[in-house]
């Protein structure tokens, strides 16, 4: 009985290494030992079980992985599918380059440094390093500039 116990524990333990989750491990586990069972009654002589079964659960996990993957794909053709496009609407971009040119607006006083760190920061997505590095000076000095140009925003905000 022990050894029953730890060879299903190192059945599980072999599947959920390969991604498995607990619940599908048990599934494929039963599954195998099913499988070893009909063969075995089908006249079939299983001189390694713990070889056999792990050979067979691990064929029945590439299985399922192949089934669970073929629905990913669609059979129609493309041309025959409706696809969504998800780029923004014309009035989206007039509406976000209008806040671009509110925001330029609103920065407009400040020196160039501190709205190009702002903008390399906000709108191109470089990290502080990144632009501390581009501008020569330290990371410290880039977070002021930023701190500087969102304080000035946020007076604007408050203005409007």
């Amino acid at each position: 009985m022990d050894a029953l116990i730890s060879q299903l524990r190192y059945l599980k333990k072999l599947l959920r290494r390969r991604g498995r989750t607990a619940e599908e491990a048990e599934d494929l586990v039963q599954d195998a030992f099913v499988r070893m069972q009909e063969y075995c009654r089908e006249g079939g002589c299983v001189r390694e079980p713990r070889a056999f079964l792990a050979r067979t659960v691990l064929n029945l996990a590439v299985d399922a992985r192949r089934r669970d993957r073929r629905d990913l794909y669609e059979k129609q053709p493309i041309e025959e599918l409706y696809l969504v496009d998800l780029t923004p609407s014309p009035d989206e971009v007039f509406a976000a380059d209008q806040r671009l040119l509110s925001i330029r607006r609103s920065l407009a006083g400040l020196s160039e440094r501190t709205q190009t760190a702002f903008f390399l920061h906000r709108l191109e997505g470089f990290s502080y390093a990144e632009i501390a590095l581009r501008l020569g000076v330290s990371a410290s000095a880039v977070e002021k500039h930023i701190a500087t140009a969102v304080a000035r925003l946020a007076m604007e905000r408050h203005r409007i």
